[in-house]
Parts: C-alpha cells; structure tokens; sequence
C-alpha cells in the first residue's frame, strides 16, 4: 500500500546514498573492511540496521558484500588493500523504519583495468538498465530474463542462474524470484510490486562455485570476471520508479 511504498522508497534513497560513499571512499590501498567499516557507520548515524549483518546460515559477519574481481557476488569484507585494476561490486541492504532498500554498484580500482574486466562492468550495466526500460503493468516477469540473457549472449558473455533478483520492501528477500536467464515464470507484472534486478554477468562460464570455508563467496568456475548492478524498482502505473536512485 502507499504507506509501504513510502517506507519502501525512504529506505531504497538512503540505501543508495550509503552505496554512493562506499563507492567514492574505494580507491588503491583501501581495503574492503575499510569500506564496511564505513557502511556500518553510515547506517547507524542514519538510524537505519545493515540487513546483511548476521544474516542466514552461517551468519553473514560484516555490514555489506565486497564482490572483486571473480567474485560474483556475497563477498566477504577482509584486510586485503585493493589495488590498480580491481573490479569492486558493492552490495547495501539497509533497513530503515522496518522497511528494506537494496541497490549495488561496481567501481574499477584505479587508472584502467582490462578489457575482460571492463566488459563485464559494461555489459551488466546495460543488462540492468536495459530491461528496467521495458518495465510496465503487463510486461511478463520471463521477459526481464529473456532480454538479460539475449543481450549478455550477443557481447559474448554469460548470465550467472545460481542466484536471482527478488522481492523486497517489506522483508530483505519475498516472492516472486527474478530470473535473469531464460524462464517460464510467466508473471504479468502490476503495480506496485516492489523488487529488485541485480544481473550478474560473466566473462567466461555462467557457473559460479561457493567457498567451502565461508559457504558465502561465491567464484565463478572457471576464475574469469563477473560483474553485477542492482536497482530496486516499484511497478507504477505506466512504468517504473527507481526506488535507489544513484546520483
């Protein structure tokens, strides 16, 4: 309802500003627990709890996900200073009021990286905003993943399926799943419904495997780039509303 939605939408400005300086603060010689520090600073000044912290089994231990370079995505902060080259994924879930925004962003570390890196930064950037073009009251939840999957395979590169967009606002994860592959959950889309898109977009294979010790990071197989970004999106009545706007 419209007081949900509000909620919804304060919580997805603010979890986009926590986002945007985390981002700024990632440069050559900081590490990811700098970066988390931060966060978890940025969400208490603001009132608001990060939704990863202590999340699932094992509890997820830190603020935000830290994604480099073949990570595709739940990477862990740690003391590693980042250096010239990497590719960052930021991931921020903050609660604010009881309600959830969820919104990530890569950053390149540095003057330049390669051109495997950077095409994977590119192209799953296009794969989000490209089916956020589509979205309106009809539009099929199958199509969203038909488009990613179309688009990501004529650059060349494949689309993660282990882990999927979702649901949000009210709790961190809800119904439906949204698949960025090619689907037959053949759900017409209406307003109101809140959710997110998150393609996570490979360089080499499309298979990802998750560390044995964490049971968190999840690598692609075959040790090439990945990349994600991540919008929450509210359904409207002739479109859609960018509930985490970046700046």
């Amino acid at each position: 309802d419209d007081k949900e939605i509000e909620g919804i939408r304060s919580s997805g400005h603010l979890a986009a500003k926590i986002l945007d300086a985390t981002i700024r603060a990632s440069k050559e010689g900081v590490t990811t627990e700098d970066l988390n520090k931060l966060a978890q600073q940025l969400h208490e000044d603001a009132g608001a709890i990060p939704a990863p912290l202590n999340y699932g089994h094992p509890p997820f231990p830190k603020s935000i996900c830290t994604s480099l370079n073949d990570v595709v995505c739940h990477g862990i902060p740690d003391n590693i200073p980042l250096v010239n080259g990497d590719i960052l994924n930021i991931d921020v879930t903050c609660i604010h009021h009881g309600y959830y925004g969820d919104c990530s962003r890569m950053v390149v570390i540095g003057d330049e990286t390669s051109s495997e890196r950077q095409k994977v930064v590119d192209i799953s950037l296009q794969c989000l905003l490209r089916s956020i073009a589509i979205l309106k009251p009809g539009v099929l939840l199958s199509e969203i993943g038909s488009l990613i999957e179309a688009y990501a395979h004529t650059q060349k590169c494949s689309v993660v399926h282990q882990f999927v967009g979702h649901g949000v606002g009210v709790s961190f994860h809800e119904a439906p799943q949204i698949h960025h592959n090619v689907n037959d959950l053949h759900i017409p889309l209406i307003p109101g419904m809140t959710f997110t898109i998150e393609p996570m977009i490979n360089a080499g294979v499309a298979e990802a495997i998750i560390d044995s010790n964490d049971h968190w990071t999840a690598r692609t197989e075959d040790g090439k780039a990945s990349a994600q970004w991540e919008h929450t999106l509210l359904l409207t009545d002739d479109g859609c509303e960018i509930l985490t706007p970046w700046p």
